[in-house]
């Protein structure tokens, strides 16, 4: 009985997870969906996964400068995106070189901005994969329907096997 109840309990929280999960990655969408009609983004990505992770998305122009700053720092599924307005205004190639400026935020960050000025320099030097531009969300590819298909697979390969023998 106890085995069964926290299997259901676990079971249960890993949907609720999947559903916020689901829930966060909506408004990264509306958020940068709204972003690009003002122009070109960036996106800087810190992530971890035992701290807290940063998404850092800048609207910028074609000398580097920000004209819009959002970000989303945290370590569960209820961070959402804020506006960073200390970014607006400035320039990222500028700022991503400057200690002094850099030292003004914290380290998660710092790496979000100099991960997005490595992205504005691919960019720019045509060196960009097509992961780094890829904007289609695909849902199916969640880590929860990569595990789901996972075990299908290690299914199909086992009944395979014993059909074999």
């Amino acid at each position: 009985m106890n085995i069964l109840f926290i299997s259901l309990l676990l079971g249960a929280v890993f949907l609720l997870q999947s559903f916020f999960g689901f829930l966060q990655v909506k408004n990264f969408v509306k958020v940068f969906r709204k972003m690009c009609k003002n122009g070109k983004v960036l996106i800087g990505k810190n992530p971890k996964k035992l701290r807290a992770g940063t998404l850092l998305l800048l609207n910028i122009d074609k000398q580097g400068n920000i004209s819009h700053a959002q970000i989303m720092k945290g370590v569960s599924i209820f961070a959402r995106f804020k506006q960073l307005k200390s970014l607006e205004g400035n320039c990222l190639p500028l700022l991503a070189s400057s200690y002094e400026e850099l030292n003004n935020y914290d380290s998660l960050t710092q790496e979000c901005i100099l991960n997005a000025y490595r992205n504005l320099i691919n960019y720019q030097t045509g060196k960009m994969s097509r992961e780094d531009v890829d904007t289609s969300t695909n849902f199916l590819s969640l880590p929860v329907f990569s595990m789901w298909k996972n075990e299908l697979v290690g299914k199909f390969k086992e009944i395979r096997r014993r059909r074999e023998l």
